[in-house]
């Protein structure tokens, strides 16, 4: 939870500050004087200035694009014939993305601007907010909320209207608002709320006027602010609403050089150690590399002994080895085939009514097909070969085709 002063900035030269947390929680009374008192009770606290909503205009635009660069760069064109001064003379800011899909925007000139950051920055203070005063009145939905605040009269009716008049009633507010000109038809259809915020003597005034619009309306609340209108509108900025005008050029910079100076020591030792380790690695790598043409050089004068008329270069030592032991018969591989073979000769022979119709080898393993009487004969042939303890021979399956057996069998090395 974080605590902010936020200070009221105002027409004249005083200010209003107060103190709450971002839970929207009212930690001390309101104060007023300058600025420079303001920056004295700020202490450690971050700040939050609230700039009169008269000099900010709110509206909202329909942007497709996501990027927060391109977005900047379009609004002032989007917004250009909605606005009477040039977009060169203005500092736009955005809010977060409505559901919708519009984008509330804040207008507000630069000469304004400017000159709320130079009294800011001259008493001290940096404040990490800055926003319209006006945003601390929260958007209900389906709900009317004004405040009124002297001569001030702050409007929004849950949604995307959000204003601020001078020298009117709310009556006359809610109308410009198009809330009063609706036909019997349509208000027997909606139910109209408004929420009201002012101080007693305020509310005692315009008593004849709450009178009037609740014979317009569904209800009006109206609620009295006995420590004036700073804590209200405070405790919502603070809690996360409204858009902050810090953006662009005035947004704030990241002081690259104060966050990394605490880790400088830490960081030479970290380059030192990977220095390190880049010449550890990169010496390996050359004995290795030497180790290398060492072995190949060895490699190439005992095969030109074994092999004088081989001539060719020598680029894959392992082959090369492969084919030596191929040629030498010297794979140490048992055979199979040739001695297998005799053993199935030998089998034949013994039941002279089989017959080999298919044989194949591969991998080390024979698959045989024969026809035989009776499976008793193809039993005694697998018993026969797998009886000289050099050979696994086992049938995978027998047929009945006629008055004949269609068995197979299989042999392969390394007898039981």
């Amino acid at each position: 939870m974080s605590e902010y002063l936020v200070i009221r900035l105002r027409q004249n030269s005083l200010v209003e500050w107060i103190l709450v947390d971002s839970d929207g929680t009212q930690l001390s009374d309101p104060s007023t004087g300058t600025l420079v008192d303001a920056s004295t009770a700020a202490g450690d606290c971050s700040v939050i200035a609230l700039v009169p909503a008269t000099d900010v205009l709110l509206t909202s635009v329909h942007i497709p694009a996501r990027s927060s660069t391109k977005i900047r760069k379009a609004l002032p064109f989007a917004l250009e014939e909605d606005l009477a001064e040039d977009i060169e003379n203005l500092h736009f800011a955005v809010g977060a993305r409505q559901e919708n899909n519009s984008l509330p925007v804040a207008v507000v000139s630069n000469e304004i601007m400017a000159g709320w950051m130079t009294a800011l920055n001259d008493a001290g203070i940096e404040p990490v907010i800055v926003a319209a005063e006006n945003h601390g009145l929260s958007k209900i939905p389906g709900t009317m909320s004004l405040l009124v605040d002297g001569e001030i009269v702050m409007f929004n009716d849950g949604g995307n209207a959000d204003f601020v008049m001078q020298d009117v009633k709310p009556s006359d507010v809610l109308t410009i608002a198009g809330q009063l000109d609706q036909s019997n038809d349509e208000a027997e259809g909606s139910l109209r709320h408004l929420l009201v915020f002012c101080s007693a003597v305020e509310d005692e005034a315009l008593s004849y006027d709450w009178l009037a619009l609740r014979n317009e309306l569904s209800s009006v609340d109206v609620n009295v602010l006995p420590d004036g209108v700073l804590p209200k509108l405070a405790v919502t900025v603070a809690a996360g609403h409204g858009i902050n005008l810090l953006q662009g050029e005035y947004g704030r910079k990241t002081e690259y050089g104060t966050m990394l100076r605490p880790w400088k020591a830490a960081a030479v030792l970290l380059l030192g150690l990977a220095m390190v380790g880049l010449l550890t690695k990169g010496a390996a790598y050359q004995e290795l590399t030497q180790n290398k043409v060492a072995l190949q050089s060895q490699f190439v004068r005992e095969y030109r002994q074994i092999r004088p008329n081989d001539t060719r270069e020598i680029i894959d030592p392992a082959a090369t080895v492969n084919s030596l032991r191929q040629g030498a018969n010297a794979s140490g591989a048992p055979q199979v085939f040739l001695p297998s073979l005799r053993e199935l000769s030998a089998a034949i022979a013994a039941n002279s009514d089989a017959r080999i119709e298919v044989i194949s080898y591969r991998a080390g393993i024979i698959d045989l097909r024969l026809t035989v009487p009776d499976v008793a004969t193809l039993d005694n042939i697998q018993k026969a070969i797998a009886a000289s303890g050099r050979f696994q021979s086992s049938i995978q399956s027998t047929d009945q085709v006629a008055d004949k057996i269609n068995g197979r069998m299989q042999i392969k090395g390394g007898g039981s």
